[in-house]
């Protein structure tokens, strides 16, 4: 059954405003899915993923467009970048737009092609996993998380066991209804399609084992410090490959790389950045963790909870449209706080602890920040069973109240 995705509005809003919308994300979050669900009849829908259409679109793109004319879906468009001269030609000779709607691993070559070619024609909107209220279906009371006061309580409170099942299984939308014994299963293809099909059209990968060791001794390190030269070092590759490597991790949105906050702008991009694997169902699969209770019990139990946190919190934002300008705080004293949203000139900080029971020196770090900055309400993300506070600036929350 089809669950209502967070997005629609936004891709709405883009379609009135945009002559071109590009929908970007990881392999089977669902892209075309949504896409074809929210497109009306005119819409054409067109996949490069057929090796005849795809021949066509790289040796005759003017044909390709005789055949498939706007209004269009162009499923998997990252495999024609023969296309973008054509589509800037086609939308700057119209004056409609939402005309052409294109899907695309979020891919270097791709997003360079796209910016060189499309500048101020293009909508670029991104797409993860299912979030806990899409699971729900409860989409469309999405809202960007922002620690507050009295933050809505929408969707029902799980206990700290079907928590860990939801974060096990992950959230690609083909895993989602999946019976559990299907899961080895589904991410062994689904590890195995990414290398054949995204991580090949970047890299000549001599030994596709290495770098299934590369991102599973990466994948053990979620929620940590980012240490280049340990993961090469663990993985028996260069560290020049391992940089490479991850490039290729992010830019396919398989990592998301939190940067670390400085009043120095520059320094923000000198020190080394968190990483956190953006589906935990992956992440659990390639560390193997090969159930929810082993998970929940583990030695990375705590890792996998603030992973799941923080990338709740960045689709909150990302699929109501939004950018958000996250990073995470830590001093020469080694005084941390896992995450800070920054907006409208003040620092909103969010510590995430795997317990029910949240107490007034989980977050005394937010005491430190207040000396150096200007600070919002803070919040502990947690698996309370309800909301309340903790001092008069923070409060703790459920996980299920992102």
């Amino acid at each position: 059954m089809y669950k209502n995705r967070t997005l629609s509005l936004s891709v709405a809003e883009a379609s009135k405003y945009f002559k071109v919308v590009l929908l970007t994300g990881m392999r089977q979050v669902g892209k075309t899915t949504f896409f074809q669900h929210i497109s009306d009849s005119k819409r054409k829908y067109v996949s490069l993923d057929n090796p005849k259409i795809l021949l066509l679109a790289k040796k005759d793109p003017e044909l390709f467009f005789q055949e498939y004319k706007p209004p269009v879906l162009i499923d998997e468009v990252q495999y024609a970048p023969e296309l973008f001269p054509y589509i800037k030609m086609i939308v700057d000779n119209s004056d409609k737009n939402g005309q052409i709607w294109l899907t695309g691993s979020q891919q270097y070559s791709m997003m360079k092609n796209i910016t060189e070619s499309l500048a101020g024609r293009v909508a670029i909107i991104d797409m993860f996993g299912f979030s806990i209220y899409e699971r729900e279906n409860r989409a469309e009371f999405q809202k960007p998380f922002l620690p507050s006061i009295n933050p809505p309580s929408l969707l029902r409170k799980k206990d700290v066991k079907e928590t860990f099942e939801t974060i096990w299984l992950g959230s690609y939308p083909k895993i989602v209804d999946y019976p559990e014994q299907a899961w080895s299963l589904f991410y062994d293809s689904y590890l195995k399609t990414y290398i054949e099909r995204d991580v090949r059209q970047l890299i000549n990968i001599v030994n596709e084992s290495s770098f299934v060791k590369f991102i599973s001794v990466a994948a053990a390190r979620t929620a940590q410090e980012l240490n280049l030269s340990d993961i090469a070092d663990n993985a028996d590759i260069t560290l020049k490959t391992a940089s490479k490597w991850l490039s290729i991790l992010e830019t396919s949105g398989i990592v998301y790389l939190l940067k670390p906050y400085y009043k120095n702008i520059s320094k923000r991009f000198t020190k080394r950045p968190k990483i956190y694997f953006l589906d935990t169902g992956l992440c659990a699969y390639l560390t193997e963790w090969n159930n929810a209770k082993s998970l929940e019990t583990g030695a990375m139990s705590g890792a996998f909870f603030e992973t799941f946190a923080i990338v709740e919190i960045i689709k909150s934002y990302k699929h109501n449209g939004l950018n958000p300008s996250l990073y995470f705080y830590r001093d020469s004293n080694k005084v941390e706080i896992d995450l800070l949203i920054y907006q409208n000139g003040l620092l909103y900080p969010i510590e995430i602890k795997k317990t029910a029971n949240p107490q007034k020196e989980h977050i005394k770090a937010f005491e430190t920040l207040s000396k150096i900055a200007d600070v919002g309400y803070g919040s502990l993300i947690c698996l309370a069973s309800q909301k309340y506070p903790i001092t008069e600036k923070a409060n703790a929350v459920s996980i299920w109240d992102i």
